[in-house]
């Protein structure tokens, strides 16, 4: 079996246990995503379920993975599309159940018209039946009706399931520490993106619009080998830049202005993710410069608070701490840090969480924090570390300040004895940004 095909079966094999040491075996159902209409006769680029995906390397739509923990020994299922040569001419290659067997590792495939049968019989006198649970809805109506079928034989002496378990929980555990094939696809990932930013500040210029820039990220996302973007970029001038979500991406570019760019690349399933902001001419005016250089060292305390071991949420209080007393150093919050801290004043300027869990998805699966107690960090865990100060016109402001808004966006890596930064080829200090956005 190839190294990539035993990838997957090991986390299928790693779920298999999970299921017995806690329910005592079991029958696990997940279904990939269901591909969507974009409107009349098209459809939307098609992108597999993460969970689906993490324990089968499958790509194809309509497919179910079943595992199977029993007495008599462990399966490992596969439900796919048919062989087709006719539909294959329009829309492209099938595995088929032969093929798909072979290819990923599975014990058995099946063709997706057999699936009710052949689950049906699974299902009996399960101790759980571990699935997704509100992912779906047509879904959850399958597995309500698999339920109601296995009642029915209820005559013929078996029974449903006595459990019913969300299978996501088991497998965000898993997912929150990345394997070295992983880490590989996410410095991939990093990498590209890296450019793509590079390029933006290589390229922008007073006049261009947003979408320009967009087309640019794009542009260097798609040569390098990318799939897709990772989430919608968000490519933010001047007041743009103080809104966190912004997505119109359609404004003209003012020479004088900051522009936030938050993009990255998806590179086989994996998300990157990355913020920068770069003055539109080529150079920070003082108070553009004083921001940009406060948020820089926000994120540095950041950084160095990323330790193996240490509680997640470390790394957010150190952001607000800097955050806070660079805001009253900067005469836009009053008081001592202490008290901008417990007023919560500085959130006038400061909104948001340092960072998230990266993967797969963009926002990725695991928890934050159990029973009131933030997670410890461990090597192999990804996230992100992204501080920021978002200046809006208020009586309380200085003009000088109005619409900058600065957010630096990297993806560290928890290593054993700290971290490494994966998006480290981006530019960072005012001198690199200021180089990389040089006008010759």
């Amino acid at each position: 079996m190839d190294h990539k095909r035993q990838i997957y079966r090991n986390r299928r094999v790693a779920l298999l246990k999970h299921m017995r040491a806690t329910t005592g075996g079991g029958l696990a159902l997940i279904p990939t995503a269901p591909e969507v209409a974009r409107n009349r006769d098209s459809h939307f680029p098609y992108r597999h379920d993460s969970y689906f995906y993490y324990v089968s390397g499958f790509p194809e739509p309509e497919a179910v993975v079943a595992l199977v923990a029993a007495e008599d020994g462990d399966r490992h299922l596969l439900f796919c599309r048919e062989k087709n040569p006719e539909r294959e001419v329009w829309d492209g290659f099938r595995y088929g159940p032969d093929a798909a067997r072979e290819v990923f590792g599975f014990d058995a495939a099946h063709p997706l018209g057999e699936m009710d049968s052949v689950l049906a019989d699974l299902c009996c006198d399960r101790p759980a039946l571990y699935t997704p649970l509100g992912l779906l809805p047509a879904w959850d109506r399958k597995v309500t009706d698999l339920i109601n079928e296995v009642r029915g034989r209820a005559r013929t002496g078996v029974a449903p399931p006595e459990h019913i378990v969300d299978v996501r929980q088991s497998l965000d555990a898993m997912r929150l520490v990345k394997d070295a094939h992983e880490q590989a696809l996410m410095r991939r990932a990093a990498g590209i993106s890296s450019a793509a930013h590079r390029r933006a500040m290589a390229t922008t210029r007073p006049g261009w619009f947003e979408y320009q820039v967009e087309a640019e990220l794009a542009h260097e996302f798609l040569r390098s080998g990318a799939q897709a973007v990772a989430y919608p970029s968000i490519v933010a001038g001047g007041p743009n830049a103080c809104v966190l979500h912004y997505r119109d991406n359609s404004r003209q570019l003012q020479d004088g202005e900051l522009l936030l760019i938050d993009a990255g690349c998806e590179y086989q399933g994996y998300a990157s993710d990355i913020t920068r902001t770069f003055p539109v001419n080529g150079r920070f005016s003082a108070p553009q410069k004083d921001v940009y250089e406060l948020v820089l060292a926000a994120q540095a305390a950041c950084i160095a608070a990323i330790q193996p071991g240490g509680e997640f949420h470390d790394y957010h209080r150190a952001a607000e701490r800097v955050l806070a007393q660079g805001f009253i150093d900067l005469g836009l919050c009053q008081g001592t840090l202490d008290e901008v801290l417990e007023s919560g004043s500085y959130k006038q300027f400061y909104m948001h969480r340092a960072g998230h869990w990266l993967g797969m998805d963009v926002h990725d699966a695991g928890l934050y924090q159990t029973r009131g107690e933030s997670i410890r960090l461990s090597p192999g865990m990804v996230l992100t570390v992204e501080p920021g100060a978002y200046i809006r016109p208020a009586d309380n402001v200085p003009e000088a300040f109005w619409n900058i808004g600065v957010r630096i966006e990297d993806d560290l890596l928890v290593t054993v004895s700290g971290s490494e930064n994966l998006t480290q080829a981006t530019p960072r200090t005012v001198a690199a940004v200021e180089e990389a956005c040089r006008r010759d």
